[in-house]
């Protein structure tokens, strides 16, 4: 019975092993971690502020409205001097009066509402800024989350592809050692020859172990990227020959005005606006403000707390009034404010002009780039097809003694290297492409 509840419980174990593996394409991966990654999150929740902070700057001119209940029990009433001759006494003499009850209570409802202030109509445009700001910034860590994931992604694919690579070299180079080791012993090749290769195999298992921990951090640089525990474990369903045909055959878009669509061009606007409106507001601190208010209340007063009972007398009031505030003069305070905004405006707008030739330069340097990663691609591919087919000859050739160990050494030193350039120009296709999509803020969909 124990083993069969112990196979059970392994089997159990297996297949939740199974069902919390995750597996992505990149597209996938990138849309999970739009939703999952933390700073995707907080870029939301900046958003969500700046909507409430446009509906708290549109409630302060929308009436106010404001209740008070008020209590006083007068401990010892003050006494005021009466003349006393009010009442019949000596003039030059006074009668101490205690005016009032001991307690009184009393309720007032008050109405406010703003009729004219420039401020406020500078803050309700102002608000509406902020939030353009703010969806500005989840915009650009979207896109920074998208590079992010992208670059993470495509480093596991090229750990992978290399890794696989260097096995199969570590296999071959293997089996090379054993066989010019059986001829050493035989006494018909120099113990340089075989220690040349056994030299090449320990170059090769060094950069195996060091590629795996390239692997192992490259996963955790990609779960951290999409927001999930750094140990999760994951799978990842595109190939990087996969990415390179789709990245390399679908044609970036272009046009003329493709800097507007820019993040940080669109951040250039938006700051440029947001000066407009602090010299609109510096202006309006010149004008008048008006606003009103309406008041009703209720007090009563007796000599102890009856201000429950149905007989205390209540006495109504309202009151309604209008007030006009005019800045008259502000020792110049306001002329320096409204000098120093509109020199804040003209450089705004003389940096909106640089970003957007930046922006330019930046689009026509990275799709040049892209375009040259396309090229160096098939390059680095012909590359190793001609260092596979030399490398290849230098073998035949050596274990028929027609070369030298070094000659083979060298040939496969080559090959290694044109492996690694071979992968790397394949990791330059999606990073380029990448960084063009990026930028331009339009990334492809498959």
């Amino acid at each position: 019975m124990l083993h069969k509840i112990i196979i059970f419980w392994l089997f159990a174990s297996s297949l939740y092993a199974q069902e919390s593996t995750t597996s992505f394409t990149l597209q996938e991966a990138i849309a999970f971690a739009i939703k999952n990654n933390r700073a995707v999150q907080n870029a939301e929740r900046d958003v969500k502020i700046a909507v409430q902070t446009k509906r708290e700057t549109t409630a302060t001119g929308l009436p106010q409205i404001n209740a008070k209940i008020g209590y006083n029990n007068w401990l010892e009433q003050q006494v005021s001097l009466i003349p006393a001759e009010f009442f019949g006494g000596a003039p030059g003499q006074f009668a101490e009066v205690s005016f009032g009850t001991n307690q009184t209570m009393n309720g007032v409802v008050t109405v406010k509402q703003k009729l004219f202030d420039g401020s406020y109509l500078v803050a309700l445009q102002a608000a509406k800024v902020f939030l353009e700001i703010s969806k500005n910034s989840k915009e650009k860590t979207l896109n920074e989350i998208r590079k992010i994931v992208a670059y993470s992604y495509g480093n596991i694919l090229l750990a992978e592809a290399n890794l696989e690579i260097i096995d199969s070299n570590i296999i071959l180079l293997e089996k090379n050692v054993w066989e010019l080791s059986k001829v050493y012993e035989s006494g018909l090749v120099e113990e340089e020859s075989l220690q040349q290769l056994q030299l090449t195999l320990s170059g090769l298992k060094s950069n195996q172990r060091y590629t795996k921990r390239l692997k192992s951090i490259a996963y955790q640089m990609f779960n951290n990227s999409i927001g999930v525990d750094l140990e999760t474990p994951v799978v990842l369903t595109n190939s990087l020959e996969e990415l390179v045909v789709f990245y390399s055959t679908i044609t970036p878009s272009e046009s003329d005005n493709e800097f507007e669509e820019v993040i940080d061009f669109k951040i250039a606007v938006n700051s440029v606006r947001s000066d407009e409106l602090l010299l609109k507001l510096e202006k309006s601190k010149a004008l008048p403000t008006l606003n009103a208010f309406i008041n009703g209340s209720y007090s009563g007063n007796s000599q102890r707390f009856s201000f429950t009972e149905n007989s205390q007398k209540w006495f109504g009031a309202s009151l309604f009034g209008v007030t006009l505030d005019i800045p008259v003069f502000s020792s110049f305070r306001r002329s320096a404010s409204t000098q120093r905004a509109r020199l804040n405006l003209e450089k705004s707008k003389s940096n909106l002009e640089d970003t957007a030739n930046k922006i330019k330069l930046e689009i026509n340097t990275s799709r040049s780039n892209y375009e040259f990663a396309v090229e160096d691609y098939e390059i680095k591919k012909t590359a190793l097809d001609l260092s596979e087919n030399i490398a290849t000859k230098n073998e035949i050739k050596f274990f028929e003694g027609l070369t030298t160990s070094f000659d083979l050494s060298q040939a496969q030193r080559q090959l290694y290297v044109a492996q690694q350039d071979y992968l790397q120009s394949m990791l330059n296709i999606l990073l380029k492409r990448v960084d063009l999509e990026t930028l331009i803020n339009t990334p492809p969909k498959n």
